[in-house]
């Protein structure tokens, strides 16, 4: 056990004029990082995890707090944040910042990052979970949030600098996310005042656990309309452990106090929720097959370019805030299997709607890969041009 106090709490700690404790980590005291002494032990420390345990990436909890200066205020070169960006030892590590603090400060997209950092994209989550649930005026922000937040991080300079998510081990699980309007965090001790009350969840009804076949069947619909935006998004998809057979905190979103069946995955899940999982499989490889849905292959194909955008009529690179279809198109030429397009199309409206896709080269067809609204998942060449989507669901063609 170390004292940091007992060294020098001057020199480790971040203090107030007052000398009071600066709580930007939400524990009571901050680490003053950017000190030399302090910022060369967090290096050797870091530097010891990869050489010694052959640790290949670090993942930093409110990584805003490696950027602020002794008086707490947010710096614009750490010397902390860089020296981890050009260090030799740390050169071919990962380094994922959590881009906010417990203080406020929030720099997803502005995080010092010398283009070698990737970034929780926090507003992914925030965007996606909103769309998804049908919230007004988010299909804009849905869009681009598909595309690699193109509009928060700059498409050549910070390739692969968007962690994607919509849940982690914060918050709810993907399956409380669709089961709970309020968090339940009663058995946490804290009057249920802990953990965050932003959830941007809607538990389709009823709260909570239910019989009603309608609700459990639209639950699980949503559960897949997530997952297939994440894995058809640019970016780096991250879930949550246990989201893939519906594991659920009973809507305790701040499980971290809780050594039970609460924090724990139940795999007894797994059988009951297999439909989910072999959801799961089907679009994780889906993603690793098509290298389009991950990044810019060819700057376009047939005359598309790279990434579009479109409504229920093609070609529409803007959303109106009562619109609650997005559709996605990426199109590139891989050299040796030749053009392919991919269309993502997701409909967070109660209603279904009919919709038309963009005409391909009369060489090419379009064929449809998933469909949300049903359990399993077949393929099916169209025979026209256009589609229903089903009320809440999402869908993806491809085009060769």
């Amino acid at each position: 056990f170390f004292s940091f106090k007992g060294f020098d709490n001057n020199i480790y700690y971040l203090l107030t004029p007052e000398g009071k404790y600066y709580n930007f980590s939400g524990c009571g005291n901050t680490l003053n990082c950017n000190h030399p002494m302090v910022y060369q032990m967090i290096l050797n420390c870091l530097r010891y995890w990869v050489t010694t345990y052959r640790v290949n990436g670090f993942r930093f909890d409110l990584a805003s707090i490696l950027g602020r200066n002794e008086d707490g205020s947010p710096m614009n070169k750490p010397p902390l944040l860089q020296s981890l960006a050009f260090d030799p030892i740390l050169g071919d590590v990962k380094l994922i910042a959590e881009a906010w603090d417990a203080g406020g400060l929030y720099q997803v997209g502005t995080f010092p990052a010398w283009n070698r950092w990737a970034e929780w994209n926090g507003r992914y989550r925030d965007d996606l979970r909103r769309y998804l649930k049908g919230d007004e005026g988010m299909a804009q922000a849905a869009a681009l949030r598909m595309v690699g937040s193109r509009d928060i991080y700059e498409v050549h300079n910070r390739k692969n600098a968007s962690v994607n998510f919509i849940t982690c081990h914060d918050g709810f699980t993907l399956y409380d996310l669709y089961s709970y309007n309020e968090k339940h965090n009663e058995k946490n001790g804290w009057n249920n005042t802990d953990g965050a009350g932003d959830n941007n969840s809607w538990n389709c009804g009823i709260e909570g656990e239910t019989d009603d076949v309608e609700v459990n069947a639209l639950r699980r619909r949503l559960i897949r309309n997530a997952f297939a935006i994440l894995m058809c998004s640019r970016g780096i998809p991250m879930f949550l452990a246990g989201d893939e057979f519906c594991n659920t905190q009973f809507g305790n979103n701040n499980a971290y106090c809780q050594d039970n069946l609460t924090s724990w995955l139940d795999w007894s899940r797994l059988e009951k929720n297999k439909d989910i999982f072999q959801f799961f499989q089907y679009m994780i490889q889906f993603r690793k097959k098509h290298r389009l849905l991950r990044t810019n292959i060819s700057d376009g194909a047939c005359n598309f370019p790279d990434v579009s955008f479109h409504g229920i009529e093609p070609w529409q690179n803007q959303f109106a805030d009562h619109e609650r279809y997005v559709g996605v198109m990426f199109a590139g030429h891989e050299r040796d299997t030749g053009p392919e397009i991919i269309y993502i199309a997701s409909n967070s409206y109660w209603e279904e709607l009919e919709v038309k896709l963009p005409v391909l080269p009369v060489s090419m067809c379009w064929e449809q890969v998933v469909d949300t609204w049903e359990k399993s998942q077949c393929k099916k060449k169209m025979e026209k041009n256009s589609f229903t989507i089903r009320p809440r669901s999402v869908m993806v063609f491809v085009g060769r």
